[in-house]
């Protein structure tokens, strides 16, 4: 029998798909921004072949298939609604977009069998499962070390339990979301108002420092790794508009201080399409430029940032290149798709090396970290094997540790390592 390789010993040419792909299966991950809660949020955590069919990618499909009434859709029940998903997305047609591969894939790493096509076994299995054995199955089956949940203080279900905290997982960490802050302040001042804060529609510097206290507090009540917007395409910086004065005097110097980043997520165009709801997205190139100017006017703050256009990633990654105190992040939302992710990861290894996280799911489901890990997962593998190879083929040894050690850090090691930097 011959004797097991070394991890220290130089890795080979004919061994390295299989080495890599040993690696990355093996490697935990933190998965760095979903829209997922801890179980003791109770029914704000979204689970089960139900809301797995009516994620709001499928309703979006669903309705290129059908000359349904929007508001009927929407009268239906959720159940009635994932059968209507069910019927025309996988059974009149074949399954084949992303979305609907990822539901059959979710099924068969639950141990599902895709084969019968029976949504209402489906429905049973679920229906047995306790959340608490549940959660620690899908965390054990898409290899999850932890997640970041979206944590708004503006959604009135989500404020009440902060109010008054229950214990939290430690495997969900928190992050601060105020879109609704920074881009509808003229609508919700009175809201900080009813919550005991002096502030005026009018930005003064009084109301400023009002909003720093409270951006303040909510960090201090939940402990969010990092606070996050996101914006449209439209965004520049400097700007003279209320979103522009907030962040540059009231958000940033509040990030600065508690010394967590400030994660952008550029680039979406609401509601183009009101009747679908929550689908009813879409996407828009923006400039770098913003970026750019933030970073370089706030050397000591920490940015994060993902672009949902796919014609910003070129230009992404050579702003990335310019300043130490930016960190890009995944295939957003429309990008998370797996050519789009080869395409990405490797435009990203080539300019930025080591230096950048590949990929977050976004789930908001909690059983879809199982299939965006899945996808990803052999995407990265292709792409890693592919750019580990042309520097073996230079001559340059390669060990497995030095392996381990670049994947540990896309899949959670950069994230954690940001966190902790001072600039």
């Amino acid at each position: 029998m011959p004797e097991k390789m070394s991890d220290d010993m130089p890795v080979l040419m004919e061994n390295l798909t299989d080495t890599i792909r040993k690696i990355f299966n093996e490697t935990l991950i933190t998965d760095i921004h979903t829209h997922l809660y801890a179980p003791s949020f109770g029914n704000l955590l979204l689970w089960g072949i139900d809301e797995l069919l009516t994620y709001h990618y499928l309703v979006a499909e669903f309705f290129r298939t059908t000359e349904m009434p929007y508001s009927n859709f929407w009268n239906m029940s959720k159940k009635e609604q994932a059968n209507a998903i069910w019927q025309a997305l996988f059974i009149e047609r074949s399954p084949i977009s992303e979305a609907c591969r990822g539901v059959l894939t979710v099924l068969k790493q639950l141990g599902l069998d895709t084969a019968e096509r029976d949504l209402n076994a489906y429905r049973d299995w679920f229906a047995q499962q306790s959340i608490a054995d549940h959660v620690n199955r899908v965390f054990e089956v898409a290899n999850l070390k932890a997640v970041v949940m979206t944590n708004d203080p503006f959604d009135p279900n989500e404020r009440d339990f902060w109010l008054s905290p229950a214990e939290i997982d430690t495997r969900f960490f928190t992050s601060l979301r105020l879109d609704t802050l920074i881009l509808r302040w003229v609508e919700i001042y009175t809201m900080l108002q009813a919550w005991g804060y002096t502030v005026d529609k009018d930005l003064t510097e009084e109301t400023l420092s009002e909003i720093r206290r409270f951006v303040s507090d909510w960090i201090q009540k939940i402990k969010p790794v990092y606070v996050a917007v996101s914006l449209p395409p439209q965004f520049d910086f400097p700007e003279h508009s209320p979103r522009g004065i907030i962040i540059e005097q009231a958000i940033l110097p509040v990030t600065k201080f508690f010394n967590i980043p400030l994660a952008l997520m550029i680039g979406v165009n609401r509601n183009v399409n009101p009747e679908l709801k929550l689908a009813g997205d879409s996407v828009g190139t923006a400039s770098l430029r913003p970026i750019e100017n933030l970073c370089e006017k706030y050397p000591q703050n920490k940015f994060m940032f993902t672009m949902l256009s796919r014609e910003n990633i070129h230009s992404a990654c050579v702003t990335a290149r310019k300043f130490r105190n930016l960190l890009p992040f995944g295939c957003w939302w429309f990008l998370n798709n797996p050519s789009l992710i080869e395409e990405i990861t490797s435009m990203r290894a080539e300019l930025l090396g080591t230096t950048f996280i590949p990929q977050h799911s976004d789930a908001r489901v909690l059983e879809q970290v199982i299939y965006k890990w899945e996808h990803t997962r052999e995407v990265l593998i292709k792409v890693y094997t592919e750019q580990y190879s042309k520097i073996l083929a230079t001559g340059w040894k390669l060990t497995e540790n030095e392996i381990k050690r670049d994947v540990a850090n896309y899949l959670g090691g950069n994230f954690w390592k940001f966190l902790e930097s001072k600039f």
